[in-house]
């Protein structure tokens, strides 16, 4: 990639210089508080505005695939190396987050910007009476990114609510796929094998009890306030679930609650998560999920894979 200055110079036709950020501390983007900083940062508020940033990435000969940019939310699903990331983050802002809801007579659809957080579209069901979107309300994270891994929880998953999604290539070609053309399945979809960017998902619910969707909401919200360490920084979930097992009861099977390295830790509410218990530096969390990784597999011989995305260098 060029000299990160000159291409600056470049962006800041498409994007005011005040929302091109060189340097950026990544820890300061993701709910595990850890990861340097990144070659150039950029808050992107329109599609319009991703689409010209594509176009000179692309004339820049700049990829998605060779790790030459990212795409970023929230940063709910991510370690970031300590070295940070050698490239440029694209960033949908909180500008980049509308919700809005079309009414039928017996459902309704929401559209909704992939900046939106589910907590956010959670709240816009209830306000509404819609159930289906109950399940998302406590999950972080915003809903291009829980498009990508078909986010679930408590027995709901994307692919139940998600009527269509718009998507753009790097390319800044703009085209839309139903949910079956999605290839949801367990945190997958067909992102994970295309170049493709979340714009916009068009989410199917139903009519429904404001009490009930409430009484819902509460439950679920109590379930994570007693079962999850909520008061750590983490990325949720660390590890996805092995086929026919629980990721959490491996690891505690494994003598490994309260397993720490560093400020790291597996935590003793839940050890399916790892937390930053202590200013952890993301190479603790990764030595720590290597750890935990080696020591399930020597007790019970199953593999577990992380559900967290790793980027930058870390071996």
């Amino acid at each position: 990639m060029e000299n990160k200055y000159n291409l600056v110079q470049k962006i800041e036709v498409a994007v005011p210089k005040d929302r091109i950020l060189t340097d950026e501390p990544m820890a300061e983007h993701t709910t595990f508080k850890v990861g340097g900083p990144a070659d150039i940062f950029i808050d992107i508020v329109s599609e319009d505005e991703l689409g010209k940033v594509l176009s000179i990435l692309n004339e820049n000969n700049i990829s998605k695939m060779n790790r030459d940019f990212y795409l970023f939310g929230n940063g709910s699903n991510l370690l970031i190396s300590d070295e940070g990331l050698r490239g440029i983050v694209l960033h949908l802002s909180k500008n980049f987050a509308d919700i809005d809801i079309k009414d039928e007579a017996t459902d309704c659809r929401l559209i909704c910007k992939a900046g939106a957080t589910l907590a956010a579209i959670a709240r816009k069901a209830y306000d509404n009476s819609l159930t289906g979107f109950e399940f998302a309300a406590g999950i972080p994270g915003t809903l291009g990114g829980a498009i990508v891994m078909n986010a679930g929880a408590y027995d709901g998953e994307m692919k139940q609510v998600v009527e269509s999604v718009k998507l753009m290539d790097t390319h800044g070609r703009i085209f839309v796929k139903s949910c079956d053309e999605m290839d949801f399945s367990y945190r997958h979809s067909i992102i994970k094998e295309n170049d493709f960017i979340v714009l916009e998902v068009v989410i199917r619910l139903k009519k429904g009890n404001k009490d009930d969707i409430k009484a819902k909401m509460d439950e679920l919200a109590k379930k994570r306030r007693d079962k999850q360490p909520l008061e750590y920084p983490s990325a949720g979930s660390t590890f996805k679930r092995p086929e026919g097992y629980f990721a959490a009861k491996l690891i505690q099977d494994a003598g490994l609650k309260g397993y720490s390295k560093g400020g790291a830790q597996v935590s003793e509410k839940h050890c399916g998560f790892v937390i930053n218990k202590d200013n952890a530096s993301a190479k603790d969390i990764y030595e720590l999920i290597k750890d935990i990784k080696l020591k399930v597999k020597q007790d019970s011989g199953v593999d577990i894979e992380t559900e967290v995305i790793l980027l930058g260098k870390f071996d």
